[in-house]
């Protein structure tokens, strides 16, 4: 059993599809353990995003994060850090898989609807950054 972060960006969350995301995940045998709607603060963002603040594109990601509320999830089941990832499809949404969270709420590769930690190392800490224990059911 792994637990891995999920959180639904700025966008999915604006265009009202919150619902259908979580459907996807559900269905496809991951549980929420612990779910919360939060509006990131500019410092939030910036730690949450800093593995990438050399890249060209940090200051625009971090903009983003920031525009509107997400919500951040634990989720949980068989090979969860892998499971999540094949159903967020490919970070740019036209090579994302058909049926693949992306692919049907994305609006481009930088509004891509959702983040999913890329290993189970990461997952520990980016669920220890918006959760405390306790939260996790």
């Amino acid at each position: 059993m792994q637990r891995t972060l999920s959180i639904i960006k700025p966008d999915a969350v604006k265009k009202g599809v919150i619902g259908k995301i979580i459907d996807r995940f559900e269905s496809n045998g991951l549980r929420i353990a612990a779910m919360k709607k939060v509006r990131l603060s500019k410092c939030d963002a910036k730690a949450f995003y800093a593995v990438h603040k050399e890249r060209p594109f940090f200051g625009e990601l971090v903009d983003f994060m920031v525009s509107g509320p997400v919500v951040v999830m634990v989720l949980e089941g068989n090979d969860a850090v892998a499971k999540n990832r094949e159903l967020m499809g490919a970070t740019n949404p036209k090579e994302a898989a058909k049926g693949t969270i992306r692919a049907d709420f994305a609006e481009s590769i930088d509004a891509n609807a959702v983040h999913g930690s890329d290993s189970l190392e990461n997952a520990k800490t980016e669920i220890a950054f918006f959760f405390a224990q306790r939260e996790i059911c």
